[in-house]
């Protein structure tokens, strides 16, 4: 497998201003080639619907709220007050959330490590009142390479694994079996832990199986260039060790500039035995945004 050496804060060869991390590696012969593989032109929706009934991590996160901002009565009532005469009625919500919800990719500004960010940008001057000035979703290109499948879901001969369960490098390497992990690659690793989301919240956030620092260390040093899983936070939760917050975070976004994606939806995926695929993922350009929800989808 192509080996990928980051520095401290990335790979020093993109340069002190660097704001895309390893989404450098997101070449056009890397999206070529992703585009080439496509035979069938089936696709994989890879993300869950979220609402007001989508888990959330508190107390970071609060909950989603959409309420009617205006709805077909009140527009038409509205427009004829205007002096409009073919009653034109237009929907419109009002969304309050955070940038977490759902399926949904982290900005690489999101998680420091200590007091900086990724590419050694000072986290008390990346963050303002209206968000990132630096590092923010905006600066994230649209993705388009081949994703690969990394299913250990059934490692310990049931459908999931259990919260708390820490993935190695070891059963990384052995579900990558036939598979050659390239630098550009996004990697996604099912537990079977998203057939809780919205269906048991509770279950869903009181723990998760998920990759441990070496695992996350085996990844990136591979050159990928974004990390997902079927969980809420990719890394396993509670970390084995109690004295640790979110270090597969750190690591992957603080230091090697990888994005990571959480809450997708891997079952059908799984389920058909789709190992290597067209991933396309599009996150919106909200300025200073520290995440956003994404539709990713894979094409066989």
């Amino acid at each position: 497998m192509s080996a990928h050496n980051h520095g401290k804060w990335g790979c020093a060869c993109w340069g002190p201003d660097d704001q895309l991390g390893a989404g450098n590696l997101l070449t056009r012969e890397k999206r070529l080639a992703a585009l080439k593989g496509i035979e069938t032109g089936r696709v994989y929706d890879l993300s869950h619907v979220f609402g007001a009934d989508s888990p959330y991590l508190q107390p970071n996160q609060p909950p989603f709220l959409m309420m009617m901002w205006a709805t077909w009565r009140d527009s038409i009532r509205r427009r004829r007050g205007m002096g409009a005469r073919n009653d034109a009625g237009s929907n419109v919500e009002r969304v309050e959330m955070t940038t977490h919800v759902g399926t949904h990719i982290d900005a690489l500004g999101h998680v420091s490590k200590n007091d900086r960010l990724y590419n050694d940008v000072p986290a008390a001057e990346a963050m303002t009142e209206w968000g990132l000035a630096r590092l923010g979703i905006e600066q994230t290109p649209p993705m388009i390479t081949r994703g690969l499948l990394l299913d250990v879901a059934g490692l310990d001969g049931g459908p999931h694994l259990a919260a708390g369960r820490a993935i190695t490098p070891d059963e990384l390497a052995r579900a990558a079996t036939g598979l050659t992990i390239e630098p550009g690659d996004f990697v996604l690793v099912r537990t079977g832990w998203g057939q809780f989301f919205g269906t048991d919240n509770a279950k869903y956030l009181a723990g998760s199986p998920g990759i441990d620092v070496a695992a996350a260390k085996w990844l990136t040093a591979q050159g990928v260039a974004a990390i997902g899983s079927d969980n809420m936070a990719l890394e396993v939760l509670p970390n084995p060790d109690p004295t640790l917050a979110l270090p597969v975070h750190q690591h992957c976004l603080a230091e090697a500039g990888v994005h990571i994606i959480e809450n997708l939806a891997l079952e059908e995926l799984a389920a058909d035995g789709v190992r290597s695929f067209c991933l396309i993922v599009l996150p919106p350009k909200m300025r200073g945004a520290t995440g956003a929800p994404v539709r990713p989808v894979a094409l066989v």
